[in-house]
């Protein structure tokens, strides 16, 4: 059920920013595109810093630091040889063509950004592992309050296309839901925190494209977070 709840979080918040965005100004949806850009990119950083930074005594060490690069520059090669970034704007091409929002030349900027925001991350992951091994949804209810506010603010100022990574949402935390007991062993406590800590990176190339225009293809860096993964069983 907590996929569910998030797939209604999402289309909630983007009803409401349908409503919102007719009655707001270019300039006040531009505002708060970039705020909405902050946001995430801080929510990045916290993430981030928490993977790479430990704590020993009084002292402060980084870690991580090889696995990462690992993880990112061999996982972008392989996004960026099968082309997801662009496997993504053909399916949000469909969903345009499909929904007759034709007119509507934000749209697949709208539903790619929307869909990597809110599917990157250790909440989707974690959640959906919870929700079919335990039936605990409880941290895919806490993800659909977010959502339900990024879809919002980003609905309002990029346009109905953000509405639609209700989509992604549901076939990719469905798809653990029902594949955990065969993930959860691959899963480990290690394979989360590398998930965690590149997806936080992610979370962090999304909030720039926002702020600052796009800049980074962060769809092709997708496959960097199954890399972590694999980095958790070679002790990288």
């Amino acid at each position: 059920m907590g996929t569910l709840y998030n797939v209604l979080g999402v289309l909630i918040g983007g009803a409401l920013g349908l409503l919102v965005g007719d009655r707001l100004s270019k300039e006040v949806q531009e505002s708060l595109l970039k705020v909405t850009g902050v946001a995430v990119f801080t929510l990045g950083i916290a993430g981030a810093v928490q993977g790479l930074l430990r704590v020993t005594g009084s002292s402060l060490s980084s870690q991580n630091s090889m696995m990462i690069i690992a993880s990112l520059v061999i996982g972008t090669i392989i996004g960026e040889f099968f082309k997801i970034e662009q496997r993504f704007d053909h399916f949000g091409l469909w969903l345009k063509k499909v929904t007759g929002s034709d007119k509507d030349a934000r749209f697949v900027d709208a539903f790619v950004t929307t869909s990597l925001t809110i599917c990157v991350g250790a909440m989707a992951v974690v959640g959906s592992l919870q929700d079919g091994l335990t039936g605990d949804s409880s941290t895919l209810v806490a993800k659909t309050v977010l959502d339900l506010m990024i879809v919002l603010i980003l609905t309002a100022s990029k346009g109905k296309g953000a509405l639609f990574s209700a989509v992604p949402i549901f076939l990719i935390q469905g798809s653990i839901t029902v594949l955990a007991r065969f993930l959860a062993p691959i899963l480990t406590d290690t394979a989360l925190a590398n998930l965690s800590l590149v997806g936080s990176v992610l979370i962090l190339c999304v909030g720039i494209n926002l702020t600052w225009g796009k800049q980074i293809r962060v769809a092709n860096m997708l496959p960097a977070i199954v890399i972590a993964i694999f980095c958790a069983f070679l002790n990288i």
